[in-house]
Order: structure tokens, then C-alpha cells, then sequence
């Protein structure tokens, strides 16, 4: 059985991302035990939380590239996984700005993965369609 192609890029985008996750979970978690909600405060939960999911869900989609690659074929370059991982922390602090004025419910929500899922297909599509020698 052959086994997935990837690139030794990789490892790079993995501890990037796992860095990112747990600096952004241990400042979020400082700012939510320390400080009241002030605006400043507000923005700093969302970058922070943008920075947690992102960092968090890169190495899930690492394993998921790596998952449902083909046997035999060259994994996603190293941008698209990390593309793949600031869709998702996109799509959270999306629905957590979304959530204040109590604007989210499911079907915004399911329109926005959609839109996002969209872009990223097309996105790949366009990647593996350019011509190589």
C-alpha cells in the first residue's frame, strides 16, 4: 500500500499552529478570569479567540489532509492547511461577534460554513489545476 506524499514543510506549520493554540487559550483564559468586559477588553477576547480556534483546528486539518489524501499523491502544500485553519478560527469569531446582539441563529450559521467550505473548494480546485511540467 502506497502511503501519502507530504512535505517536510509540514512540521513547521504544525508547531506554528499548536504555538499558536496554546498562547492564544492562556491568554483567553487570562482575560476571561481577570478582567471586566470594556471594550478594549471585547476586542482582545475576539483576537484572542481567533488566534485559539485557528491555532487549535490547524493541526486537525493537518490529520484530515493527511486522512483522506489518496494513497500514492502529494498532500495539500503547508499554505493550504494553514488557509483551512484560519477559515475555521474565521468562522468562529465570526458566530462568537455574531452572538452579542443576538443576531446568530442556525441558519446564518450554516450559510456561513457554506460560504467558507465554498471559497476553500474552489480555492483547492484552483490549486491543483495549474499546469506543472
Amino acid at each position: 500500500m502506497d502511503r501519502v506524499i507530504h512535505k517536510p514543510e509540514h512540521t513547521g506549520v504544525l508547531i506554528g499552529g499548536a504555538l499558536m493554540g496554546v498562547i492564544g487559550w492562556i491568554g483567553l483564559a487570562l482575560l476571561v478570569m481577570t478582567s471586566w468586559p470594556w471594550p478594549f477588553q471585547q476586542w482582545l477576547f475576539f483576537v484572542l479567540v481567533y488566534i485559539a480556534v485557528t491555532g487549535t483546528s490547524v493541526p486537525i486539518a493537518y490529520y484530515l489532509n493527511l486522512r483522506f489524501t489518496r494513497p500514492g499523491h502529494e498532500m495539500a502544500p503547508p499554505g493550504a492547511i494553514l488557509r483551512q485553519g484560519i477559515w475555521v478560527g474565521m468562522f468562529v469569531t465570526t458566530c462568537a461577534w455574531l452572538r452579542i446582539p443576538r443576531v446568530l441563529n442556525w441558519a446564518i450559521a450554516l450559510l456561513l460554513a457554506a460560504s467558507l467550505i465554498a471559497i476553500e473548494v474552489f480555492l483547492r480546485v484552483r490549486e491543483r489545476s495549474r499546469f506543472q511540467p
